[in-house]
């Protein structure tokens, strides 16, 4: 015997067809899964696709195909199922998945992205009868970049874990243009849509800054102050060799600090190399070829 809940979502559906909202056979469609799946139905009246499939006059059919098979023997085999344990394959729901939103800017490049070439569902990070839309990011995508959930937990890290960035504010996990699935065309692109004030123009321009951010930055995470992927001076020192400039040794534990009866070294003091070259994404003074004011 069904529940009062199902008695009211069955009575709505039959309302429903009296005024010519929902075809009738949809509507029998939806009433014969409410008795089994009376939890899963009244959850979906309240999802995002719910409310969306009521705007159009769709049922559970649209997705789970028709479920003549499956009420004579229920069963995932008898039924479009989504899932680990469906008998369909992953390219079979994504398909179905792309029949409505392949139209979508957001999802046009999926068969060519990174994901979709690698033979990911679209379930395998979205939940179909969830109320939103969204992911909850970065919890679902650390699932498969374990490396990515390492860095962004180090000391100097964009604020992921603090919920002021997310995922997708740089990758388009649909897949783009970009060999990353960048949102932009480019790192530097990127970078600047927040950090404006490194995009210039400069008079004096440092090469690599102009090239790529991520030469000197891992935008994910590091242990080294400003996500730069190396203490300062070892980092400028990859570029800028040991006996070309005043640095006439590489810095290391024995040179990079002031040591018994030496003269002190700000190799690591302070800033390291930026204690003098502070402008290092570029100057606008005519005369600072060294980046210094």
């Amino acid at each position: 015997m069904l529940k009062p809940t199902a008695n009211r979502l069955i009575l709505c559906l039959l309302l429903l067809i009296c005024w010519g909202v929902l075809p009738t056979i949809e509507v029998q469609a939806e009433v014969a899964c409410i008795e089994c799946h009376e939890k899963l139905t009244t959850a979906f009246a309240g999802s995002f696709h719910g409310r969306a499939f009521v705007d159009k006059g769709f049922d559970c059919a649209v997705c789970h195909g028709n479920p003549d098979r499956h009420l004579d023997d229920p069963g995932r085999e008898n039924i479009v199922a989504f899932g680990k344990k469906a008998s369909s394959s992953k390219l079979e729901q994504n398909r179905l998945c792309l029949e409505c939103h392949e139209s979508s800017p957001q999802v046009s490049l999926w068969e060519m992205s990174r994901h979709g070439r690698d033979g990911l569902a679209c379930v395998d990070c979205h939940t179909m009868h969830s109320r939103t839309p969204q992911v909850n990011q970065p919890e679902v995508c650390y699932k498969c970049h374990g490396s990515i959930r390492m860095a962004a937990n180090k000391i100097s890290h964009h604020p992921f874990a603090e919920g002021k960035i997310k995922c997708s504010d740089c990758h388009n996990s649909h897949g783009s243009l970009t060999p990353a699935m960048l949102v932009d065309d480019t790192i530097n692109q990127l970078c600047y849509g927040c950090h404006a004030d490194k995009r210039g123009p400069f008079i004096r321009e440092h090469p690599p800054v102009e090239e790529n951010c991520a030469t000197c930055h891992d935008p994910h995470g590091s242990r080294h102050e400003n996500l730069m992927k190396e203490k300062t001076a070892n980092l400028c020192q990859n570029c800028h060799n040991p006996g070309s400039l005043h640095a006439n040794r590489p810095y290391d534990e024995r040179s990079g600090f002031a040591a018994a009866g030496r003269a002190k070294s700000i190799g690591f003091a302070g800033r390291s190399c930026l204690n003098c070259h502070s402008k290092i994404h570029g100057s606008t003074h005519f005369n600072d070829g060294s980046l210094t004011r």
